[in-house]
């Protein structure tokens, strides 16, 4: 962003940059971390555990803080974790963009909606989870960018495996050609009333197979919903492994950045 200069018009008016125009937006965070991460097999929510001696959910906050692009941000979290996430990773680290801690709901989707309505004059929402800290401004940049086209827009990556579509009993019904899958990450970027009215309607139905937001938007509405590369790096942490991972991650950039 910083790159970025005004140009001006012939008629001597100043033409705004990307980042100009969007420094204008408010764009609004919703981070979750109301997760119980059964799959770490650790009495630590997935959320709370430590990379590189901070919390896990500290370096998507930090990203968001940082960067230019975002007003405000809303940290979902269980009822009982919201003393700690305000005492221990907002005010510990200065994270003075969170403006709301609040409980989120049941499932994802509830959580999701619990954020939604504690949004104050956004333009658009970045929905992202907690477990993924490695998202970066440049991933910001291109999803904002994205939504601009349509109101919707999706975080990803074009699969590196083959994928097959499993039958009922276990055989394989489909292989969809692999240039057209993608593995959908966060954030989930949105105008901000078409997300919150898509989830009002739906709410009214069974949501037990949504599984992101993107998914209601798809259900609710006509819009067509953008594509746009995350990284391969942008990876969610749901297990052991993925935390060796991180590990190996953190280091490698904190090596980059001579840290």
């Amino acid at each position: 962003m910083g790159s970025e200069c005004s140009a001006e018009s012939e008629t001597g008016r100043k033409i705004k940059t990307f980042g100009e125009v969007f420094m204008e937006r408010k764009n609004t965070a919703i981070v979750l971390a109301a997760g119980q991460g059964k799959r770490m097999n650790s009495k630590v929510q997935k959320q709370f555990l430590e990379l590189g001696g901070k919390p896990l959910l500290y370096y998507s906050l930090k990203c968001f803080q940082d960067s230019g692009m975002i007003r405000d941000i809303i940290l979902v979290t269980g009822a009982e974790s919201v003393p700690f996430c305000k005492e221990e990773i907002v005010e510990k680290y200065g994270l003075t963009k969170v403006t709301k801690v609040i409980p989120g709901g049941k499932e994802r989707y509830d959580s999701v909606y619990e954020g939604l309505l504690s949004c104050e004059n956004s333009d658009f929402v970045l929905i992202h989870d907690g477990a993924r800290p490695f998202i970066t401004e440049e991933i910001i940049r291109r999803g904002i960018q994205g939504v601009e086209k349509t109101g919707a827009c999706v975080i990803g990556m074009p699969s590196k495996d083959t994928v097959k579509i499993a039958d009922t009993q276990g055989y394989v019904a489909e292989t969809p050609e692999r240039s057209s899958v993608w593995t959908i990450q966060t954030p989930q970027i949105f105008e901000y009333n078409l997300i919150r009215e898509a989830h009002e309607k739906i709410r009214c139905r069974d949501m037990s197979a949504i599984t992101d937001d993107a998914m209601v938007v798809e259900q609710e509405t006509g819009v067509k919903i953008v594509l746009v590369e995350g990284s391969y790096k942008n990876l969610k942490i749901t297990t052991p492994e993925d935390l060796d991972i991180a590990e190996i991650f953190l280091k490698a950039l904190k090596k980059m950045a001579g840290i």
